[in-house]
């Protein structure tokens, strides 16, 4: 591996042929598939004598051009390249070459997940199948055969509309299917297994009869209800709400154990991660199921942001990405609840986003440059880049937005485009100058705005300052462009005033008229992803009061910081907090779900964030401490809410009884601090009378972590009930290696040689040592074990599946901001990863960066 090569956008050159036609063959078999791939292809460069094919791992058999069989001097075989000599403006090319799916541990390009051949080609796994183009703004129309064994294999997939099917006299049989759309090859697909299937239709909104199906592994055709409702509720709201039908005659949804990603957009054949498709009320947590409607959506809705306009290269991967989880966060709080919806998605911002903006790791949402593009399917190319979208969409309003959207579609149907593409549509439609906006595309790090109040003379003054971090390789960046939120309130909670401030220069000021001094509300549903600092705060009125449920949660997280971080001082905890939290729990008008966010305190990465030098002993004492005091002073209280809201037998979806559920867990989950025999009895009795997922899995997590006696017994029944539920194991994996007790880095190692636990299945791996790695106790535990732990995994997975082994590594970002112990400790390991001879460029772009930036 050549460690030191990058890859940059400024060097992105046009390609010099195209590819019109793919017709693909695929022979498979137990030991190997062969593949047959007869491509029509055009000179684009004048000036471009040989064709140069991407190819990696490819066993060749034969090459025809025109069909005429090429001699090997005809062709040249390079490291991951095929270099075919001296060809024509535009011939056909025939490719023959085996490949070994059942040997394919990295998950990319063609390999088996079970019983079950399919695919992921997303970013470059179709050079892994058979030589070609792979690079998205090559975009050809493709036909695609599968030949199998019918017994073994008798479902048999590919993307658009399934042509015909035939039989074969030794037991074998085919299938072929045509896309009639051009589409990059990151976006071929096929399935082959023995799969059990769910049907639907769904009639568009001009009269075309769509077919719809979900496959899965058979025994759990019961599991795809949720699933579907959510595909037929999202092709109903993108008709609606941005005018978009589907385009193909029927749509193929798969799900597989084995998958790097959630899932993945293939044109009419999507390919999911079981863990998104799969659910009923006794495996599924209410959150399952709200991710699988998220997850369902997110991939529909690529049909149009993704499929049908692509990216022109991968440096332009926030334009799909970005814009598709933009447009599923908006589904979901149109189905759901906005004001908890919102919450949830700036709360994943942070947990994940502001931490890699912090790191060695940060950068633009349009980064440019990369050495693994892997490695650029994070938080900040996929949720800021949400963020992103979400600021057009305030700056232009409702109706300017979707006049943008379909100035978009129309003028870029069918092409590989760039941000600056998406951009002259948005700005052109709604009027608007994006000139400074685009900063946010290509400047990196979370920008923070200091906010200074002043009240003279019935004027009311309000200074914004922007605070710009510098660029990871120190260069110095620019103000932002952004719409900014805000309202005055007066002393009952009222708004005095409510408008949308442009933000854009690195100070400003904003005056009003008012008679009092009014309280600040501002960054009003987190109108830009900003970190807002305050001379002054009112956090405890505006818990209490603010109409707006953003900045309510907002106040509610920022004033547990600050007590938090005060109790870290050695100061005691402050009253004014505790009788606003308080008066949290007597609003019984408040949803259930809302105020279950309300009660939470902050989490110890959102404590991270804040400090200038980590130490985790000291964030836990502080935090269990205060959750501690919480517990004593209003146990009745928590008690009550419980009481009121335990309904066991209950199992409904709706709105009521997930909220009914959030609320009570959050009591249990706080009381669980006093860790006394009352609480370990209320929890024991939900364990073992509650009839939903999500009720078992909180009251396992505190038994856990309160009581080792009743844990090991109601564990011990879970595991007998769910060991041949993958899905359900990874629960069982997680509470454990999230578990705060001693022992757990003792217990987690032991679980790899578990019968229900295997390395090759990402899922599994995400849930025990994933889990681990963000056990911020036991991880960054002060004798180095935790890490030592996390590195020798990273080189062990490394040789498996680079993607999963790289995402480890994440773990060690915040390196720089450790103390001296912990700091040296992972110096030791990160260098130690390094030293692997054979180590991915996938990790070393990590680890390198996190060592040396």
């Amino acid at each position: 591996m050549s460690r030191a090569e990058s890859i940059y956008l400024k060097d992105y050159k046009a390609p010099k042929f195209t590819v019109k036609t793919c017709d693909l063959v695929f022979e498979l078999y137990e030991e190997h598939t062969q593949v047959t791939n007869l491509m029509s292809i055009e000179r684009v460069d004048a000036g471009a004598k040989d064709l140069v094919l991407d190819s990696i791992d490819l066993e060749l058999l034969e090459i025809y051009l025109d069909d005429e069989k090429l001699p090997e001097k005809r062709y040249v075989i390079e490291d991951e390249h095929l270099r075919v000599l001296d060809v024509g403006d535009a011939f056909k090319l025939i490719i023959i070459n085996k490949i070994y799916p059942q040997l394919n541990s990295e998950l990319e390009g063609l390999y088996k997940s079970g019983n079950i051949f399919c695919t992921q080609n997303e970013p470059e796994g179709f050079r892994r199948i058979t030589p070609y183009l792979d690079r998205p703004d090559v975009m050809a129309v493709f036909k695609t055969t599968l030949v199998a064994d019918k017994e073994r294999y008798p479902v048999l997939l590919s993307n658009g509309n399934r042509e015909s099917n035939f039989k074969l006299d030794d037991g074998r049989h085919g299938a072929t299917w045509f896309d009639p759309h051009p589409k990059p090859s990151y976006l071929f697909a096929l399935v082959a297994g023995d799969l059990g299937v769910v049907q639907d239709k769904f009639v568009t909104a001009s009269g075309k009869y769509v077919r719809l199906y979900i496959y899965t592994d058979r025994g759990n055709e019961s599991k795809c209800k949720h699933a579907m409702k959510a595909l037929k509720d999202a092709m109903k709201w993108d008709e609606e709400v941005y005018g978009r039908e589907y385009d193909l005659e029927l749509y193929n949804i798969v799900a597989v154990d084995s998958f790097n990603m959630g899932a993945m957009e293939n044109k009419g054949l999507n390919i999911f991660n079981s863990a998104y498709v799969l659910a009923d009320e006794d495996s599924a947590t209410d959150a399952n199921f709200m991710g699988i409607q998220s997850v369902i959506a997110h991939e529909y809705f690529h049909n149009w942001t993704g499929n049908r306009i692509t990216c022109r290269d991968w440096f332009q991967l926030t334009l799909k990405e970005g814009l598709t989880v933009f447009r599923d966060q908006c589904f979901s709080a149109d189905l759901n609840s906005k004001e908890v919806q919102r919450i949830e998605d700036v709360d994943a911002l942070r947990e994940r986003q502001f931490v890699e903006d912090a790191s060695p790791t940060a950068h633009p949402i349009q980064p440019d440059s990369y050495m693994a593009i892997n490695n650029f399917y994070t938080a900040t190319v996929y949720e800021k880049g949400a963020e992103v979208i979400r600021m057009l969409h305030t700056l232009l309003g409702e109706q300017k937005y979707r006049k943008a959207m379909d100035l978009y579609f129309d003028a870029f149907d069918g092409q590989a485009v760039r941000t600056d593409d998406f951009l002259w549509a948005i700005s052109e439609a709604g009027g608007i100058d994006l000139e400074q906006f685009k900063r946010w595309y290509y400047q990196s790090g979370t920008p923070k705005l200091h906010v200074d109040e002043k009240f003279e003379d019935g004027k009311y003054s309000l200074t914004l300052t922007q605070k710009v971090p510098k660029a990871v390789d120190g260069s110095e960046q620019k103000p932002y462009f952004f719409p900014l939120k805000m309202a005055l309130l007066d002393e009952s909670g009222k708004e005095i005033e409510a408008k949308t401030l442009i933000v854009s220069k690195e100070s400003e000021e904003f005056t009003f008229k008012v008679e009092k001094k009014p309280v600040l509300s501002i960054n009003r549903d987190f109108s830009a992803p900003v970190i807002v600092e305050q001379s002054h705060n009112d956090y405890a009125f505006l818990m209490k009061h603010d109409t707006n449920s953003y900045v309510r949660y907002e106040s509610a997280q920022s004033f547990g910081l600050q007590t938090i971080e005060s109790m870290m001082r050695g100061k005691p905890i402050d009253e004014e907090f505790v009788n606003a939290f308080g008066h949290i729990l007597d609003e019984d008008k408040l949803d259930h779900s809302f105020k279950a966010l309300l009660m939470e305190l902050p989490s110890v990465s959102a404590i991270m964030q804040r400090q200038e030098v980590v130490d985790f002993e000291l964030i836990y004492e502080a935090k269990e401490r205060l959750q501690k005091h919480l517990a004593l002073t209003f146990k009745e209280k928590l008690l009550v809410i419980y009481n009121e809201n335990h309904t066991p037998d209950s199992k409904e979806l709706d709105a009521l009884n997930i909220g009914k559920r959030a609320i009570k867990n959050r009591a249990l989950k706080l009381l669980s601090a006093l860790e006394s025999d009352e609480v370990i009895a209320i929890a024991n009795a939900q364990y073992n009378s509650s009839v939903t997922m999500t009720d078992r899995i909180v009251a396992l997590d505190v038994l856990e972590n309160i009581s080792p006696e009743f844990s090991t017994v109601a564990l011990g029944h879970f595991y007998k009930k769910y060991n041949r539920d993958t899905l359900v194991m990874n629960k069982y994996f997680s509470i454990l290696a999230a578990s705060h007790r001693e022992g757990t880095l003792d217990r987690v190692m032991a679980l790899q040689n578990d019968p229900a636990y295997n390395e090759l299945v990402p899922n599994l791996v995400r849930s025990l040592i994933g889990v681990f790695a963000r056990n911020y106790k036991h991880f960054h535990a002060k004798d180095g074990y935790g890490y030592k732990f996390v590195a020798d995994k990273i080189i062990d997975i490394d040789k498996i599946n680079p993607q999963m082994a790289s995402g480890l590594a994440g773990a060690f970002k915040i390196y720089k901001k450790m103390n001296k112990v912990n700091k040296k400790l992972i110096k030791t390991e990160l260098e130690r990863i390094l030293l692997e001879p054979s180590l991915s460029k996938n990790v070393y772009e990590i680890v390198s960066k996190v060592l040396n930036g």
